[in-house]
């Protein structure tokens, strides 16, 4: 055998053998710094799930302390199951959560919200709060108390027997019946109350930023009562226009300044416009953007009513009604008129609102000439057609029903 030749096959050998292991090696290496990376990658998700958590538990808590002198009753997790008899008898539910009825010890009947997941960090839990617990007035929900317990964050009102305003306005058939033009009008200048003591009544001023029919709740003597607050601002008195990082409402009752910025300045002239589209829902029992009615000239109803005022035409709602009762309609529908002006400057104050639907018709003037904005546009382009066959359809039947809350600040 050749020596020579056999120690470098060995050593071939050797060398490949010793190559295979630093290879292996740094298999092994690299697959155990992966092992050990992995649950470090998973703590650091943990991690900041829980910092986000904590943050907006911490940003609450603070909150809460800070309002003590304001605070309602805080009540456990534990006693919101109690009230509720575990969360069973469910009255609705919307983007904010759900609302559960329950009873207190006393006896009292209450609506818990349960707050669903929150986008904005616990602002909204944080506003409503933060303004109805400040505030008692006959026309705006009354803030027994909340929970606020990990994740978990309720709100206790006082129950109202009626419920929302919108299943009597938008109901078909009897259900409607109840709301007599003079219900209707008590309804429409107690809610005019509200906003007008959240403007005016207190130390700062509140703006709600979403009045629409499903946040009038009615007692059990149709009393009305301001409810929703998880978009209200808070403002200085002495700030007449306010400054907003992004649109907040509900399409359909929101003004346009919130979306427009060369029509105005944002401020409390907001809430009249939305104000001024309840009021002509209430009146018409409709919602003010409907495909379904009869007529195609009727589907945006306030270019319609409009029409017709200021054509000295009574409307089709007013037929069966008396003198009196016309008179009411005509007043409700003549301070909507104003209310929802496109121009903030132009509408009218909650003040003055209240002082014309307290006054009489005779002396309120129509409005000028009823301008939209580009989201109403669209429904007068399509009114322009009326004279085509009357089974058109209109594909944004459900735009003022889009909710667009936004709690950015």
């Amino acid at each position: 055998m050749d020596y020579a030749g056999g120690g470098l096959i060995w050593g071939e050998i050797l060398f490949g053998f010793t190559v295979l292991g630093v290879t292996a090696a740094t298999g092994y290496f690299i697959a155990g710094k992966a092992l050990c990376g992995l649950p470090c990658v998973l703590a650091f998700f943990i991690y900041k799930w829980r910092r986000r958590h904590l943050s907006m538990d911490d940003t609450i808590e603070e909150f809460l302390q800070s309002q003590n002198n304001l605070m309602p009753i805080r009540y456990s997790f534990s006693d919101i199951r109690k009230m509720t008899r575990g969360l069973k008898e469910k009255l609705g539910e919307g983007g904010y959560g759900s609302v559960y009825k329950g009873k207190l010890r006393s006896g009292q009947l209450v609506a818990v919200k349960m707050l669903g997941k929150s986008k904005s960090n616990g602002q909204d839990f944080i506003n409503e709060v933060a303004t109805i617990g400040r505030i008692h007035h006959v026309n705006v929900v009354q803030l027994i108390g909340f929970c606020s317990e990990g994740s978990k964050r309720a709100l206790v009102y006082d129950f109202m027997t009626n419920g929302s305003l919108d299943k009597f306005i938008f109901a078909e058939g009897e259900s409607s019946l109840f709301l007599s033009w003079e219900r209707t009008h008590e309804i429409a200048l107690g809610v005019a109350q509200g906003i007008e003591y959240l403007h005016r009544g207190c130390d700062m001023q509140i703006l709600h930023f979403d009045i629409k029919p499903h946040n009038i709740l009615l007692d059990g003597n149709f009393i009305p009562k301001i409810s929703d607050f998880g978009l209200a601002k808070l403002y200085p008195m002495d700030d007449n226009t306010l400054s907003l990082t992004a649109a907040r409402g509900t399409i359909g009752y929101m003004a346009p300044e919130l979306i427009y910025k060369n029509i105005g300045g944002i401020s409390y002239k907001a809430d009249v416009y939305s104000f001024g589209k309840l009021l002509l829902e209430m009146a018409g029992k409709r919602k003010n953007l409907n495909a379904y009615v009869d007529h195609a000239s009727q589907i945006y109803f306030p270019s319609w009513i409009f029409d017709r005022f200021t054509r000295g035409v009574d409307v089709e709602i007013m037929e069966d009604a008396t003198e009196d009762e016309k008179k009411i309609a005509r007043k409700i529908i003549t301070v909507a008129l104003w209310c929802i002006q496109l121009k903030p400057a132009d509408r009218p104050s909650m003040r003055k609102a209240m002082e014309m639907l307290e006054g009489e018709v005779e002396s309120l003037q129509v409005p000028p000439e009823l301008l939209l904005y580009p989201q109403d546009s669209i429904v007068r382009e399509h009114i322009a057609t009326e004279n085509s066959t009357e089974s058109t359809t209109f594909s944004c039947n459900s735009i003022d029903s889009i909710s667009i809350d936004v709690n950015v600040d």
